[in-house]
């Protein structure tokens, strides 16, 4: 069983660079030592741990990095602020399935899968360190190696979520001619799955860069605000009352499979007829619209039907929703005229 991205997670952004561990580990790297070292403490760890000293010291990267000298584990709190025991023989259960082949990285591949605390080893010989999780080894790079990855990663995400721009105002257009299709809904659906998975991918390596990360979330929270909604909106705004389309199922397509619109099509429940002609309910472009509230977005949709409906309505029409006034009303009609002329000057373009 391998660890949930949430785990890993938390536990590459403890030993991150800008920590008081990371610091220690660096120091150990440099002074090429090896060392075995437990970012948490409990009972199953203490089971499997004989020999050693008892020393219950504040945490620091120089104490650290001169325990290692020692043979044996370090077993840290699990706050990470106190070195609990150095020089610790742990001895995890021989039948634990392991794939490593040194007897550091051993250990601690069967120490954090039986205990379920993060281990991390330093290699004397390779200078690299690695981080155990449950039954999954990760080697930790260094900043400047995920740096690079990381601004080519953004690049990428910075195109698709250009695409994706492109393709949500081709289905405005369609939408606002009663003419979209599901083949529309795919494209969208499809730059969408793309720019979440990349999006993710830019999160993994903020984290492992913990400080170091500043100016990539500032980028990735600049390319990605305001798509996490469109899914959803994508899913009420095709909802047919039957089957309604679930974008959450492509994460489930690998890539080769997400490059195809009929499977696109298959897997969010819209058919295998990429021609058919779906009309829009209207939550999506009714959120585009500043100052209305949900609710009254909401219950626009209920009273018109349709997107078509509430383009048909006029200012009386709206009147007569529950929650709207003179001044809504007159906020939802400019809206819908700008909507309507965003989507002729795309037809032409």
């Amino acid at each position: 069983m391998s660890a949930t991205p949430n785990r890993l997670s938390r536990a590459l952004a403890m030993i991150a660079p800008g920590t008081e561990v990371r610091e220690g580990l660096d120091r150990i790297v440099h002074g090429r030592t090896g060392a075995l070292i437990t970012l948490g403490n409990n009972a199953r760890l203490q089971a499997l741990a004989t020999g050693g000293f008892a020393i219950d010291v504040a945490f620091t990267g120089t104490a650290l990095r001169e325990l290692a000298k020692m043979d044996g584990a370090i077993i840290l709190n699990d706050a990470l602020d106190r070195i609990l025991f150095a020089g610790v023989q742990l001895m995890p259960d021989a039948a634990v399935h392991t794939s490593e082949t040194g007897t550091r990285h051993r250990t601690a591949d069967r120490v954090a899968t039986q205990t379920g605390v993060p281990t991390v080893t330093v290699s004397a010989s390779m200078s690299t360190i690695s981080l155990f999780v449950d039954a999954q080894r990760w080697v930790v790079q260094r900043p400047e190696q995920l740096l690079a990855r990381a601004n080519q990663a953004l690049a990428t995400l910075a195109r698709y979520a250009d695409r994706l721009k492109e393709a949500t105002a081709r289905l405005s257009a369609a939408e606002v001619q009663d003419a979209a299709t599901v083949r529309d809904i795919v494209l969208v659906a499809q730059r969408l799955e793309m720019v979440r998975r990349l999006q993710l991918e830019v999160n993994g390596y903020a984290i492992e860069l913990g400080t170091d990360g500043r100016l990539v979330r500032l980028q990735l929270r600049e390319l990605v605000s305001g798509r996490d909604e469109l899914g959803g909106q994508l899913e009420r705004d095709y909802d047919d009352g039957v089957a309604p389309p679930k974008l959450a199922t492509l994460a489930a397509l690998d890539t080769d499979d997400l490059a195809h619109p009929a499977l696109i099509a298959q897997a969010c429940g819209l058919g295998d007829d990429l021609g058919r002609r779906v009309s829009a309910r209207g939550h999506r472009q009714l959120a585009l619209i500043a100052r209305l509230s949900p609710s009254v977005a909401d219950s626009l949709v209920e009273h018109f039907g349709n997107l078509q409906g509430l383009f048909g309505a006029s200012t009386a029409d709206l009147l007569a929703v529950h929650g709207v006034d003179y001044s809504i009303a007159r906020t939802v009609r400019e809206g819908l005229i700008r909507l309507a002329e965003s989507a002729y000057a795309e037809r032409l373009d």
